[in-house]
Parts: structure tokens; sequence; C-alpha cells
């Protein structure tokens, strides 16, 4: 069987949204295309397996780069080096490249990071910005996650070959019946992330809790996935209403709990002015397009759409004002948004994009 070898920041396994990415691509090329995966990570010391595949170790990356098909780097600059500034990685990259026999294809994950004077993203960025330039250059073919990235990337880079696609849901795609989708409680709502982004999106919660239409107030809240969190228990304690909390849940289970759940809450954006079409690159959110959940956000925001296919919504609630469906008009959207994953952001349209980049033949080997 052919390989293509995916390099990632740290090997997958648990829940997280780049390894959730790296594993669905691994086992759609696999069962689709009859091409096997291996992985490569620098915390990857030895030989070893995750869910079936292997796991290549670092320091042989650029000498075995020559036996795969094709080798497909998931950038995420802060996930290489702390501080976003993975020269290192660069260097390897470089060596890597000389015996790269197939296809070198990179997913920016993220570009660069921006911040005020006294956080050191603000010093760093045009590091930052430097190191991408210089992997988009390197690279074959740049997939991305949302139109500002497509653009940023081409402005940077304006010879790179950049593909457009939505990060696709790391906790499965069930194919729904409608009457899936309309037999839910409009009460049921989730909170879908790791620690830190769960408890930004708790606090902002419970800051518009009472801001929510009554029709569709939570009567229920559950979070999924992340490690186990002392902070995020307590939040959730503080809110006074019937709460779960299931931190380390096995994706299958935490796509039935998504399946009879109606709404969910994202605080994604650390910062002010951030395009709302940055919701692309979270595995969360599409988890919960895909599984018919409509997701709101304590603010406002800028229509998502891809080649003028727009995504219903953004949907949101803050002080004063909101945007939500009824419990009437809910069925209705959230099947509209289920279809809309299903037409632009599913793993089989991002699976036949790599396959054709990759000239995977479409037979198993």
């Amino acid at each position: 069987m052919n390989s293509v070898l995916q390099i990632v920041p740290k090997i997958p396994g648990e829940i997280d949204g780049v390894g959730d990415y790296a594993l669905t691509i691994a086992e759609k090329i696999r069962d689709e295309f009859g091409y096997n995966t291996a992985f490569a990570s620098p915390d990857a010391a030895s030989s070893a397996t995750v869910h079936g595949f292997d796991v290549l170790p670092w320091d042989r990356l650029a000498a075995a780069a020559g036996n795969y098909a094709g080798v497909l780097l998931h950038y995420v600059n802060y996930g290489f080096q702390k501080r976003g500034i993975p020269f290192g990685l660069l260097s390897v990259l470089r060596r890597m490249r000389q015996q790269t026999r197939g296809k070198f294809v990179t997913i920016f994950h993220e570009l660069d990071a921006s911040g005020p004077p006294w956080r050191s993203e603000f010093w760093l960025r045009p590091f930052q910005t430097h190191l991408a330039k210089a992997i988009a250059r390197l690279s074959d073919e740049c997939l991305v996650s949302s139109e500002n990235f497509l653009c940023e990337l081409r402005r940077l880079v304006p010879a790179a070959r950049v593909h457009l696609h939505p990060v696709p849901s790391g906790l499965g795609e069930p194919s729904l019946s409608r009457e899936q989708i309309e037999n839910r409680d409009p009460q049921k709502w989730v909170i879908i992330g790791s620690a830190i982004p769960a408890q930004r999106s708790l606090r902002s919660f419970r800051e518009n809790f009472r801001h929510i239409p009554s029709a569709v107030t939570p009567k229920k809240l559950i979070v999924l996935g992340g490690h186990e969190s002392p902070l995020t228990r307590a939040l959730l304690a503080d809110l006074g209403i019937n709460s779960e909390y299931r931190p380390r849940i096995a994706a299958a289970e935490a796509s039935e709990i998504l399946r009879a759940c109606s709404f969910a809450w994202f605080n994604y954006f650390t910062r002010p002015g951030v395009e709302t079409s940055i919701l692309l690159k979270s595995s969360a959110f599409a988890a919960a397009c895909a599984h018919g959940v409509i997701s709101v956000l304590p603010h406002r925001g800028a229509p998502i759409s891809i080649d003028g296919d727009q995504l219903p919504g953004p949907f949101f609630v803050e002080s004063g004002v909101s945007e939500v469906p009824s419990p009437e008009n809910r069925p209705k959207v959230a099947r509209a948004i289920y279809d809309w994953y299903q037409r632009r952001a599913s793993s089989d349209c991002l699976v036949r994009g790599l396959a054709e980049v990759f000239s995977l033949d479409g037979s198993k080997q």
C-alpha cells in the first residue's frame, strides 16, 4: 500500500482540533483511496502507532520523506514552537524537501498572530510572517480554511497555489434524517472545545445568559472535550442550571450527544475585530454544523460564505439585543446549516480535493 506522510505539531489521539483533522484525512485516504498514512511529530522520539497508523520518529523525517507518495504539513506556528517562530521546523523541512518524491502540501491552520505592544506576538509577528512565507514557497500547494486566510496568503506569496476548504468536524459526520434534526429540545445547549476555550465560552455564556430569548433559554448545558479542569467544573456550578461536563470524551460518544442538542455557544475570538469566517478553522464549530447544531456567538458578526454560498447566521446574543432562531424556526435553520456543511465543509469534499492535489488514482492499492 502506498503511503502519505503527515507532519503534525503533536501525535494525534486525544480530542484536539489539528489532531482530529489529521486523523480524519488519514482514515478517509485509506478507506477511499487505499493509501496509508504515517505521522511525524516533534514529540515522537521513537516509532509508535496511533489509531492503527505508524508514527515516525522526528529525527528520521528528512531521510524518510522520499518513501512517501506525498507529504502533508499541518502548519500551526505556535504548535511547533511556543513563541510561534519554529525556525527549527523550517530547517527540517528544507532538508526533507530535497528527498521528497511526491508533492509537498501545507495546510495553514495559522499564518501569524497579532497583539498589543506588551505581548510577544506584537514583536515576533514579522518573524512569524517570514516563516509562513518561506513555508508557502517550499510548498507545491497550500490549503487554508477561510477566504480572509486565502487573500492574506496570496498577498504574502502571490505565486502560491492556494486552495480553500474549511476544517471538517473532528467528532463525526452523521447522516441525519429530517426528523433527527427537527425532534430536539430547543433548550438543550452545548459548549465544545479544550479547557481554555471552554472556560472563555462559559464566562461569556454566564454574562449573556439573561439576554437569551426565553423560548430557547438553556435548561441543560453540556460541555464536551478537553482535559479534566476543576475551573471548568466551578464555572458550571456557578451557572445554577442543569449541566453536564464530559472531558476526554470519545468522539463517537460526543457525536451521540451532539445529535440531541439544538444550540452551541462559541466564544472563539480572543480579541475584537476578527473576521467571523475565522470560525471555519475550528473543528468544534465544524462539529456543530455537521450535527445540525446552531452556533451562537456573544457578539454580532459578518456573514460567512464560500463562493457566494452563505452559511445561515451568524447568530448572536449580546447585551440588549439578540438574534437566535425561535423554536419554530430552529429546525429549518438547523437543516440549512447541516446541508451547507455537506456541500462546503465535509471531510469527503476535503479528501477528494487532496486526492486530486496528490494525484491519488482513486482505486485502492
